[in-house]
């Protein structure tokens, strides 16, 4: 089964959830969006409430949050944290895809 099959079926998130997730799939590998623009893409207003279901993302690194950065380029958070190890491997994530983001990397 694969990655969107799971998150499609998953009952352990909620239809918002669910919404963010499948269309985070949809950003490919080297590239980053920004919440306010994946919020964009699903019909939401809130780029805080997109962070928050990135935030609770069960499905990381399969559906890459790592790939949705801050407006300003920054990379903001990772897995519920601002800073520290985890910030440190959205970086590495990201690195490894060949992105680099407008001022964090």
């Amino acid at each position: 089964m694969n990655i969107e099959q799971i998150v499609r079926d998953s009952r352990e998130i909620t239809e918002f959830q669910r919404k963010v997730y499948l269309e985070l799939l949809n950003v490919p590998k080297g590239q980053t969006i920004t919440y306010g623009q994946l919020a964009k893409r699903i019909g939401c207003k809130s780029a805080q409430a997109v962070g928050q279901a990135l935030r609770r993302n069960p499905f990381a690194p399969a559906v890459p949050c790592h790939r949705v950065i801050a407006a300003n380029g920054s990379l903001c958070g990772f897995n519920g944290h601002r800073e520290g190890e985890e910030i440190e491997r959205k970086r590495q994530l990201l690195k490894s895809e060949g992105v680099i983001p407008l001022s964090s990397l």
